[in-house]
């Protein structure tokens, strides 16, 4: 599984922009090794933007990115599924300036991957590790990235809201535990916050179908998919972020209070600090590692077969 790897082949689906409202056609599709995902507009062009933090753009409410005359808004969670399922290369067509929201979770995006196929290319994938700690507090809100023998999330989170005044929850990711515990959990949002997003022009495209809506005293549609959706969700969010270093990350990545602010300042920080990571590169003929987003700790501690790259 250290060989790069890309779709077998391309696959369409529709849906609505959650913040614009609009419809929107989607399409993921191969391409070479290390290109890297690239969001094309096709109603602009063609013209791209890399997924990477150099070209974050606005932040609200959702992760967007920017170059030049082009934006994509809500590129979140399918990073995160990208990313989980380890598709390094692949070109994300958009008639519209945002991802379709679906049901408000990363699963559809994990149906699409797997209905396209995953194709192994003739190179190797460099992984981030981190080497010693690296850090950023905003007020109460903080994240962290500590060395690991595998990429590690733990999650907490803080609300003034009954069901939600703390939920916590440390997973180690591989691509079947994104599948089963993080990928279905759905974004959400309060009742009370809804109307003033709408008059911010954002949220146009919310419903019931595709977020979870928390009133007063509890959620107002659809059971909950676990009794900690919400602080999956966080984790889902975080995943898809942090994919914006431009390589899986070998790592224990802790976080409380965070949102995609914090989540997008602390992933160039990261990249800033580059004293703190080093590149490794595990040939492509070395033993497999059992999920594409899971490292075993021999690749982790850079035995014999992993080497730094500049």
């Amino acid at each position: 599984m250290n060989a790069q790897r890309t779709l077998r082949r391309p696959i369409t689906c529709a849906g609505i922009g959650l913040h614009s409202g609009n419809k929107v056609t989607l399409s993921l599709k191969p391409a070479p090794a290390d290109f890297g995902v690239r969001f094309r507009r096709s109603d602009l062009g063609g013209l791209e933007v890399p997924a990477n933090v150099g070209h974050v753009g606005g932040i609200n409410h959702a992760t967007g990115l920017t170059r030049d005359a082009v934006n994509v808004d809500t590129v979140e969670h399918l990073l995160a599924a990208l990313v989980s399922l380890g598709v390094d290369n692949v070109i994300v067509e958009l008639n519209s300036p945002e991802v379709p929201i679906m049901d408000g979770s990363a699963a559809p995006f994990i149906y699409l991957i797997h209905e396209a196929g995953i194709k192994r290319l003739p190179a190797a994938r460099r992984y981030l590790k981190v080497l010693r700690p690296i850090s950023l507090t905003r007020g109460d809100k903080r994240i962290a990235l500590y060395p690991s023998d595998h990429f590690k999330v733990t999650y907490s989170i803080a609300f003034d809201h009954p069901l939600l005044r703390h939920q916590a929850r440390t997973i180690r990711l591989s691509e079947d535990t994104f599948i089963e515990e993080i990928a279905p959990a759905r974004t959400f949002g309060f009742l009370k916050e809804v109307e003033m997003l709408r008059q911010s022009g954002l949220a146009l495209g919310g419903s019931l179908e595709n977020a979870i809506v928390i009133g007063d005293t509890g959620v107002l549609n659809n059971a909950l998919r676990f009794d900690d959706e919400f602080v999956r969700h966080k984790i889902l969010d975080v995943i898809g972020d942090m994919a914006l270093v431009g390589h899986p990350i070998i790592g224990h990545l802790v976080a409380h209070r965070g949102g995609h602010a914090l989540h997008t300042e602390f992933a160039a920080t990261v990249l800033a600090d580059s004293d703190a990571w080093t590149l490794v590169e595990v040939p492509i003929d070395a033993a497999a590692a059992p999920t594409p987003a899971a490292l075993p700790a021999a690749h982790a501690a850079l035995g014999n077969s992993a080497r730094a790259v500049n």
